[in-house]
């Protein structure tokens, strides 16, 4: 386990997540990112890290709609209903996209794509279960490292439209 001096030598974020931010005017969230010992790459994972509710997780998932990549933001707590995604974006399929694809898109391995500061720009989905919270946690483009930000402004900063894309409960 590194002591909290080790961890503050070392930036949280991702350094091409903390230039998105900078790029974005939000400088100041790459310094309330928090880098963990032990990963965060799952959100089960982050919310023990931090000590929140596995909703208070926003997970960043790049799925294929028709072959072209999108991006959905879900609550940890939930899972993405691909039939819905697919209604929603009017495709005729929608899979989960392999690592590659993933890592071509965004510029990140999955477990620690952030919601926004991608290498390329897709459409993005939010789910309304996001804002449920005050503070969501999401990635800061590493499996160790989270940052807090307010659900709308995650939303609006990613671009997203707002939709219900998780799975309904039995």
């Amino acid at each position: 386990m590194t002591t909290t001096d080790d961890a503050s030598a070392t930036p949280a974020a991702h350094p091409r997540f903390a230039e998105a931010l900078r790029e974005l005017g939000l400088g100041d969230l790459a310094g309330r990112a928090r880098r963990f010992p032990e990963a965060t790459r799952t959100a089960a994972e982050a919310a023990a890290a931090i000590g929140c509710e596995l909703s208070q997780i926003c997970k960043s998932l790049i799925f294929a709609a028709d072959g072209v990549p999108v991006l959905v933001l879900m609550d940890g707590a939930s899972r993405v209903d691909l039939e819905r995604v697919r209604e929603e974006l009017g495709a005729g399929k929608v899979t989960r996209a392999k690592a590659d694809v993933v890592r071509e898109t965004t510029g990140y391995a999955i477990g620690g794509v952030p919601p926004f500061g991608h290498r390329s720009r897709t459409r993005v989905l939010a789910d309304r279960s996001l804002l449920a919270h005050e503070v969501v946690w999401a990635a800061a483009g590493t499996p160790y490292a989270v940052f807090p930000m307010e659900p709308k402004e995650l939303v609006a900063t990613a671009g997203a439209t707002l939709v219900d894309v998780r799975e309904r409960s039995e």
